[in-house]
């Protein structure tokens, strides 16, 4: 089987692809996710890569099975030393144990297979997360055995190291007992070693002699039931040994040592048990990696959703900014005050029906020499626009954190990010109330400079002189929060007429259309340093999906990368 390295480099790929965070955040199910992952990161590293950069390398059998059915009894007495201990206490927590002739040795503590599984040699057991070198001269070369956990065991970890050294082996010799091979959990690992083709073995201990034909019978029933007939089954009687660590007599465990001498002494015998995993394996990631893929499409979907949601916070925020430049409550309160000490109280209002020109006139003597009144309606304009700004970027803020909570992912992240707890991200940012002063001062200045440029373009430079740049400015102000923005006629607006003075009098002075594109521009402006406030705002969530997940073509690589590893296949 030589010729494969457009299978490896295949592989390497696809292990290069999987080695991100492919699922930071609780969108579907993240935890099966997860596990589908962590499984086929481990086959590659455990089996895939090392077995095909290697096809000739020993064969290693992993001695698998239930709580109880007597592993390592099985493993000492094939290897005829006691190489592992039999775990007495359950749950065993010991390390798993391989044991290989000294001629294969450096191949498994080299870490070829099983690479994240630190190695310990000689007499000491190794600790839980270790992996056992033992050798022993009696077993044939080509070919070694790990004593695996139970797969049933109540320990988490013990199954999860179980399902990955079956992953890794070429062969599973699965060992059952007369009165357990009935039970569900093994039969689902025998069903997964189908569906990827793994070689296997099952050797049944246990057995009392009036049972042998009836429960072997039963037993081969199951296999072919399960899609594993023709599967070898070998049978060991039910032996009475003097204590726990005794091994079984030689003529119990004679026709598997026969069996695997002959396995792992015939070249071809030894390939085709390779061939048949590894191909198994392979085949296998023409469903799980596509599947895989598809999970990852719904972790960036889930993202970009969460990134939807806050971004509509903000949206429906300036939405609600907007409002509040129409509705005219901006210019009640102190706005309001200010403007009746700005152009006087009594009959100004009743004069809005007059001459256009003596509105003017009035207005001009009122205003003349008193720059205060001026002063204090912007000041009071400027406070009443900074606090719309503020609640509705408050409202956005709460919106958009209520929104997350709401999902599972989104509340995953804030709880993740740790500012879940305080709230604090359900309000406007701490700095947010420096950033909106300087933003509608800036603003203010802006008109400022609308004013004095359509003031220098018309034959009414004087008139709009002798009101005054500020004041005019401030007109201006109050029309982009007039309830339309372009009132026409004699209609009363919002605030006793506010807006609709401040119109009718830049009106007389400028015109018409002028003072649309002015009051039009004004609004374009303020809207649009509140839409930059509003996405820096944003950012407080969105810097939290930044960098997480899997980047936007990992789902398209991995289907690439699984489509080269079946085009490729084991040469």
């Amino acid at each position: 089987m030589e010729g494969n390295e457009g299978l490896l480099a295949a592989l390497q790929s696809l292990r290069q692809h999987l080695d991100p965070d492919l699922f930071p955040l609780a969108i579907g199910d993240v935890a099966a996710d997860r596990r589908a992952l962590k499984e086929l990161r481990g086959q590659l590293d455990d089996y895939l890569l090392p077995r095909v950069a290697a096809v000739d390398a020993p064969l290693l059998a992993v001695v698998g099975g239930s709580t109880g059915a007597g592993k390592s009894t099985l493993v000492n007495s094939l290897v005829g030393d006691s190489v592992t201990e039999p775990g007495v206490l359950r749950p065993t927590t010991l390390a798993p144990t391989l044991v290989a002739n000294p001629a294969d040795v450096a191949w498994f503590t080299s870490a070829n297979v099983l690479p994240g599984l630190p190695r310990v040699t000689g007499d000491g057991r190794g600790e839980p997360g270790t992996l056992s070198i033992a050798t022993a001269g009696c077993l044939p070369e080509g070919l070694a055995l790990l004593d695996a956990p139970d797969i049933d065991s109540i320990v988490t970890a013990n199954r999860e190291l179980a399902a990955q050294l079956l992953a890794a082996a070429d062969l599973w010799l699965f060992v059952t007992t007369a009165a357990r091979y009935a039970d569900e959990v093994p039969w689902g690992f025998l069903r997964l070693a189908r569906e990827r083709s793994t070689a296997l073995a099952v050797i049944l201990q246990r057995v009392p002699a009036e049972a042998g034909d009836p429960v072997t019978a039963d037993l081969t029933r199951l296999l072919q039931e399960n899609g594993l007939g023709g599967t070898p089954l070998f049978v060991v009687p039910e032996l009475e040994l003097p204590s726990e660590r005794a091994r079984l007599p030689a003529h119990a465990v004679q026709p598997i040592a026969t069996w695997l001498g002959r396995l792992s002494a015939d070249a071809r015998s030894r390939a085709d048990v390779v061939r048949r995993t590894l191909t198994g394996a392979l085949d296998s990631l023409g469903t799980r990696v596509p599947a895989l893929a598809d999970r990852v499409d719904r972790q960036r979907a889930g993202i970009a959703e969460l990134r939807a949601v806050a971004e509509r916070s903000y949206d429906s925020g300036l939405s609600a900014f907007d409002e509040g430049m129409r509705d005219g409550l901006l210019l009640r309160g102190e706005v309001l005050a200010r403007w009746q000490d700005f152009v006087g109280t009594g009959d100004l209002m009743r004069s809005l029906e007059s001459r256009v020109g003596r509105l003017r006139d009035r207005i001009t003597a009122i205003i003349t020499g008193r720059p205060a009144p001026e002063r204090e309606l912007r000041s009071a304009l400027e406070s009443g626009i900074e606090s719309l700004i503020r609640s509705t970027a408050d409202g956005a803020a709460d919106r958009a954190m209520e929104s997350w909570l709401a999902m599972p992912a989104g509340r995953d992240l804030l709880e993740r990010s740790g500012v879940a707890v305080s709230g604090r991200i359900g309000r406007a940012s701490a700095d947010l109330q420096e950033r909106v002063g300087g933003a509608v001062r800036a603003w203010q200045g802006y008109v400022l400079d609308l004013v004095r440029s359509e003031g220098a373009d018309r034959r009414s430079i004087a008139r709009a002189a002798s009101f005054g740049v500020n004041s005019l400015g401030v007109l201006v102000m109050l029309a982009v929060f007039s309830s339309t923005g372009g009132i026409t006629g004699l209609e009363i607006g919002i605030a006793g007429g506010t807006g609709v003075l401040s119109q009718k009098l830049l009106e007389a002075i400028f015109g018409d259309q002028a003072v649309r594109a002015l009051t039009q521009n004004a609004r374009d402006d303020l809207r649009r340093r509140v839409r930059e406030i509003f996405d820096q705002e944003l950012t407080r969530f969105t810097s939290m999906l930044d960098g997480i997940g899997p980047a936007d073509d990992t789902a398209a690589l991995l289907r690439d990368d699984a489509k080269a590893v079946q085009e490729r296949g084991v040469r």
